[in-house]
């Protein structure tokens, strides 16, 4: 029998009649995880930099190429190509077997290539309703596991584990231990949701609707992979509707709240930006801290995040910046993108002329979320 989310276990709110089921019934594939993400920088030296100050292993390097790694075995996080000028260009999801890739590519006419992925594999090439490139791949060999930071052995009220043992965790890079999501923005939220259901076999954790719009259906959807049993992260990819077409962040596991807290500090110290943090989520409830790279990308640090299984539907909220969180300080303008940029005003202007799911009611309803 399902869960449903009227039983209290993640949201107070389940689906009404005729509304998003939060999956398909018959995809093409169902991808097993988010393997990487794909970014273009012109400076790799100073990517690197970063990288290893955010807490990045590094999988492979050559004049061209910088791949990252976490300490988990498996694919690496991220691949950063030398381009001239700093650009997301989409992300890649794991196969769950190799047939998979066979049956995808029937399925939308494209074809089985090699994938240019250190250890070698293989790759369908698609692109999603918004325009990104999106890969699906099957990789040839698992990068071994790195040694880990121990989480710090804790003392709670009478149960007192640590005796004549000080607490001091060292002040050095938080530890990535793997590539938990990414968020992007879309004009063409609908489109976009299904096909990423349809294609990909991904299915919806929790529904946002602006608040006083339900009937117009969702504008943020947080959507996880479809392991079965298996419990997997609350989100893997997590969408929202927008006037722009583009990423808004990634998040990458560290062990505990003393390595993410302790990890930022040492970013702080040199010199880098903290958008938003430290805090715990309600979506998802993972602990979180958000930071800019030089090239202003914001990549997050977080941990104890909840782990879904494949019966429990989908919650339904209103979208709002206080619903961003249950403690921490409040969510900043640079997190939530609030600056009148003459690229968001150029987005804007663009999103309301064309031929997408954006409208001066939608626009009004966004920036009220964003101001409540």
């Amino acid at each position: 029998m399902s869960k449903t989310a009227h039983q209290g276990l993640h949201s107070e709110r389940g689906a009404l009649r005729g509304e998003h089921p939060g999956r398909a019934r018959n995809p093409v594939i169902k991808v097993a995880d988010l393997a990487w993400l794909e970014f273009e920088k012109p400076d790799l030296d100073r990517a690197e930099v970063f990288a290893r100050d955010f807490g990045f292993g590094i999988a492979a390097r050559t004049e061209r190429e910088l791949w990252l790694r976490g300490s988990f075995a498996g694919s690496p996080c991220m691949v950063i190509r030398r381009g001239r000028t700093s650009r997301f260009i989409g992300p890649a999801f794991r196969a769950a077997v190799r047939a998979d890739l066979d049956r995808l590519a029937r399925a939308t006419g494209t074809d089985v290539r090699d994938a240019d992925v250190p250890g070698g594999g293989r790759v369908v090439n698609l692109l999603d309703p918004s325009g990104f490139p999106v890969r699906v791949v099957h990789c040839g060999e698992k990068l071994p596991a790195l040694p880990e930071q121990q989480p710090l052995l804790l003392n709670f009220g009478t149960d007192r584990r640590r005796t004549n043992v000080t607490q001091r965790p060292p002040r050095e890079p938080s530890r990535i231990q793997r590539l938990g999501h990414v968020v992007l923005e879309t004009r063409v939220f609908a489109r976009a949701l299904d096909w990423y259901l349809d294609t990909l076999g991904m299915i919806v954790s929790d529904f946002l609707f602006l608040d006083g719009r339900r009937e117009r259906g969702p504008t943020m959807a947080f959507i996880r992979c479809d392991q079965g049993s298996l419990a997997v992260d609350h989100h893997t990819l997590a969408m929202h509707l927008g006037p722009g077409n583009g990423y808004v962040h990634s998040a990458y596991q560290v062990t505990d709240l003393d390595s993410l807290a302790a990890g930022g500090e040492y970013l702080n110290e040199r010199g880098y930006q903290r958008s938003w943090g430290i805090g715990r989520h309600i979506q998802g409830s993972q602990l979180f801290d958000y930071w800019r790279d030089p090239d202003r990308f914001m990549l997050e640090h977080f941990a104890d995040g909840d782990l879904f299984s494949c019966d429990l539907e989908p919650g339904w909220a209103p979208m709002s910046t206080s619903g961003l969180a249950q403690w921490g300080p409040p969510a900043t303008r640079d997190f939530l993108g609030a600056g009148p940029s003459p690229q968001r005003i150029r987005d804007v202007v663009q999103a309301l002329r064309g031929d997408n799911e954006m409208d001066p009611s939608r626009l009004l309803g966004l920036l009220k979320a964003a101001h409540s």
